[in-house]
């Protein structure tokens, strides 16, 4: 492990920041859903930080077996919340950690046959989906911008003020300083915005002061696991779903770090989301995958050591065990996290493009791939009930953008470069150089 500085922990709590709201959205939306009580609510919230903190050192942690190596942060598939809900409805909340854990010794057995399919993601493939991913997710940088969704207050100048201020911090700071100050711009905002809010009265002390300082961690506090057939098949088409998007995000990654990621990276990384699926099946909490908001920062701050992941690793699992200082970080109001969140998420489409840029744009099926792969990933996300009619299923394989961009990229690029033209019998090849 690499020398772990003060500079070092400043870094991975800004990477513990960006993924954060994320984070605990996952387990306040599934938790509301199930009705769980206020106890029950407070372990879910500390278990999932702690196991995002375990499932992002496996990650990073290269080995033989499992770890891609890379700077990523692991976190809860959102893909996950809707069938988490309805099988804990209707099968109970056991079923729900039946179906994790399974679904994770079903991403370990598939992981090397899974990693060989790289070949179907060359640049015009992985630079479509980042794209895609930061496009798809900066809806969600504006509306946290104007409060959050649902919020009373949604579009109150005041949340204007402050997103926008964060947003002017950050950027100044990459305007006008170098070095450290230039590296922590998004946590440097971040701080700003939340004692500018505390100043306007938008901030609530009362969560930390009622949290407990130690909170202990109970394997299958909800109960001994049970298995449903169907639950268990949702759950797996979820850590598919899952996988599809983790490569977006690991190949990016190893373009930003000039680390060329192999089939027996993918694997590796694969089997750390397969374990780490596992574990938060045991705890009770949730599937983990990679997060593709923490690419942005990557790109963003230049700062690609694994030795930042390591402390945002080890900062979560902390908080895991001490909710009080976990509470700290839900001071943060939304509309904060929306300004740092525009400047990340509009990283991760700007790198998307300069990965397009690789690609030999004279050929149309380059412009057509991106087209339809870039059209159909933000039309799934704006307009989500499209493929409401269709069996849950296939609705769940596509009710994603990311996902639905992706499966059109990969397939488009099978059609245009991999099978043989009609008309002159042989395979295209304009990607071939590029790749």
């Amino acid at each position: 492990m690499e020398k772990m500085t003060g500079k070092t922990w400043s870094v991975g709590l800004q990477h513990v920041l960006a993924m954060y709201a994320g984070a605990v959205l996952v387990p306040l939306i599934v938790g509301g859903a199930l009705q769980l009580t206020p106890e029950q609510l407070t372990y879910l919230i500390s278990i999932d930080l702690l196991t995002c903190g375990i499932a992002t050192l496996l990650q990073v942690w290269k080995n033989k077996f499992f770890g891609i190596g890379l700077p990523v942060m692991l976190g809860c598939t959102f893909t996950a919340v809707s069938p988490m809900i309805a099988i804990g409805l209707e099968q109970g909340v056991s079923a729900i950690y039946g179906a994790i854990i399974v679904s994770g010794i079903f991403v370990i057995i598939i992981a090397s046959f899974f990693s060989k399919l790289v070949k179907f993601f060359p640049p015009i493939v992985t630079g479509s989906v980042v794209t895609i991913i930061g496009l798809t997710l900066i809806p969600v940088a504006i509306k946290d911008m104007a409060g959050g969704e649902g919020s009373a207050s949604f579009g109150d100048p005041q949340n204007l003020i402050l997103s926008f201020g964060v947003l002017a911090i950050i950027i100044l700071l990459n305007k006008y300083t170098t070095g450290f100050i230039k590296t922590i711009s998004i946590l440097i905002g971040i701080i700003a915005g939340t004692i500018i809010a505390a100043m306007m009265g938008m901030v609530n002390f009362a969560e930390v002061g009622e949290a407990n300082w130690i909170h202990g961690i109970t394997p299958f506090y909800f109960g001994t696991p049970t298995f449903d057939l169907t639950s268990i098949i949702t759950m797996t088409l979820v850590a598919i779903v899952s996988l599809i998007e983790s490569t977006g995000v690991y190949l990016a990654l190893g373009d930003i770090t000039n680390k060329k990621v192999k089939e027996k990276d993918l694997a590796n990384g694969y089997r750390a989301e397969g374990l780490a699926s596992i574990i938060g099946g045991m705890f009770n909490s949730f599937p983990y995958t990679a997060y593709s908001q923490n690419v942005g920062l990557v790109q963003l701050t230049g700062v690609k050591t694994k030795s930042a992941i390591y402390a945002a690793g080890i900062i979560l699992v902390v908080l895991g065990f001490i909710p009080k200082i976990a509470a700290i970080t839900t001071l943060i109001p939304t509309a904060v996290l929306g300004g740092a969140s525009l400047a990340m998420f509009g990283m991760v489409v700007s790198y998307g493009i300069k990965m397009l840029s690789q690609v030999d744009f004279n050929q149309q099926g380059n412009l057509l791939i991106l087209a339809c792969s870039v059209g159909m990933g933000l039309g799934v996300t704006v307009v989500p009930d499209i493929f409401s009619q269709l069996p849950d299923s296939v609705r769940l394989l596509f009710q994603s953008g990311i996902v639905a961009g992706s499966f059109t990229a990969i397939l488009l690029n099978i059609l245009f470069n991999m099978l043989p033209s009609l008309r002159t019998g042989e395979i295209e090849v304009e990607n071939k150089t590029a790749a």
